[in-house]
């Protein structure tokens, strides 16, 4: 089974966090800059690490060189589960935003 996520990425932020905006769209902060695939490869990396799954599971399918991107992910897991992990979940509840 797999999961397909929209996140939007904020490279070279000097740090590393997750973070819902208001419409609903899972942002991520990385400190990698965009250049020479780093932000992708430290987006896909940290994925994983947090999911606790390996990094071939999780693959950038759609935004390779957009900050906007559609990852895959090759596991039995829902984006409600993701959002909890991620302690993502507590933020959708102040935006009132339902599970898509």
């Amino acid at each position: 089974m797999s999961l397909l996520l929209e996140i939007k990425v904020v490279p070279s932020s000097g740090r590393i966090a997750w973070a819902i905006d208001r419409s609903g769209q899972i942002k991520c902060f990385l400190k990698s800059p965009p250049e020479h695939g780093k932000a992708n490869r430290e987006l896909i990396k940290l994925i994983a690490q947090s999911l606790g799954l390996q990094q071939g599971q999780v693959r950038i399918v759609f935004g390779e060189t957009s900050r906007k991107k559609r990852v895959k992910i090759d596991a039995d897991i829902s984006q409600t589960d993701i959002l909890r992990i991620l302690h993502l979940d507590q933020q959708v509840c102040l935006f009132d935003i339902k599970d898509k």
